[in-house]
């Protein structure tokens, strides 16, 4: 089995449709495809509606969730994602913070943009607004702007501080949970939580090991560990990290489409770790593709 258990569409800011995601998946020789969305589950229905045979859907989301600083030379604290698998989208505590964090992306964009044209970038909100089309606005569809405009080469150049990297001259915080908030919420809705790219240095989300052995301790299920953002040397202290927490690994592509390099099934998981977490899932269950509509 070939298992991609963090994916994106245009429900947030990947480029693929939810029914186009799917479709390319099955496309790309994959048995198994997780939708994990950022703060969203828009994408699932027409990602169900669409579902080929002989794959099948986790749904999920990537959360939003930001460390608090541990004193004055930790700045604002460290901006971190948690994977959220197969939990209930009804439970209201945690919808309810969805709602909060994508009710907090259009004006932290609009205000990007203005920083933006105050560093003498021609960024318009209209230009941002038209690269979003129908999903939830976010830094990438700025730094999609900033390509099309030529002020940068790549999507990731424009992460940086010199743009809109975290703490860069054009950024802006956002509404985010706390990271043993997040793990609470979503176990309370019978999903599973795992940390996504916890050691991606470059993204400006490295953790101290001691803050991911208290979230294991909160109730954290797992790490992903083969990640585009991770390096040899950096998969293998993960591992041994979890080995020694008793959390599993995962692996997979953070797929976005054209928006970034990676392929569908870049990185996978392993079917054993993959059974285990459908087992402790109890919000929601994967659902196999029937070449028809997979809504029941």
């Amino acid at each position: 089995m070939r298992i991609d258990l963090h994916t994106h569409s245009t429900a947030s800011d990947g480029t693929d449709t939810p029914a186009e995601l799917v479709r390319n998946a099955a496309a790309a020789g994959l048995d198994v495809v997780a939708l994990t969305d950022h703060d969203t589950v828009a994408g699932h229905r027409a990602a169900l509606d669409a579902l080929p045979a002989g794959l099948t859907l986790v749904t999920g989301a990537e959360l939003s969730c930001r460390l608090a600083p541990a004193g004055p030379a930790d700045g604002e604290g460290v901006s971190l994602h948690l994977l959220a698998y197969l939990f209930d989208p009804d439970e209201p505590e945690l919808a309810r913070e969805r709602e909060l964090v994508r009710d907090d992306r259009e004006p932290r964009a609009r205000k990007m943009v203005a920083r933006l044209q105050e560093l003498g970038v021609p960024v318009t909100w209209e230009q941002v607004a038209r690269i979003a089309g129908d999903g939830a606005v976010g830094r990438p569809h700025v730094a999609t702007a900033l390509v099309e405009l030529g002020v940068v080469p790549t999507v990731s150049d424009a992460f940086t501080a010199e743009w809109i990297g975290n703490g860069g001259r054009a950024d802006v915080r956002k509404h985010e949970l706390d990271p043993f908030e997040a793990v609470r919420l979503v176990k309370g809705a019978g999903g599973v939580a795992v940390f996504a790219h916890p050691l991606a240095v470059k993204r400006g989300r490295c953790v101290p090991e001691s803050v991911i052995a208290e979230l294991a301790a909160a109730g954290l299920d797992g790490v992903e560990v083969d990640h585009m953002d991770h390096d040899g040397p950096t998969r293998a202290r993960l591992r041994g990290l979890a080995a020694d927490l008793g959390l599993l690994t995962t692996g997979s592509s953070d797929y976005h489409g054209s928006r970034k390099t990676c392929r569908l099934g870049e990185y996978t998981t392993d079917p054993e770790i993959y059974g285990e977490i459908v087992r402790r899932a109890t919000g929601a269950f994967p659902v196999p593709g029937t070449g028809g509509s997979a809504l029941r």
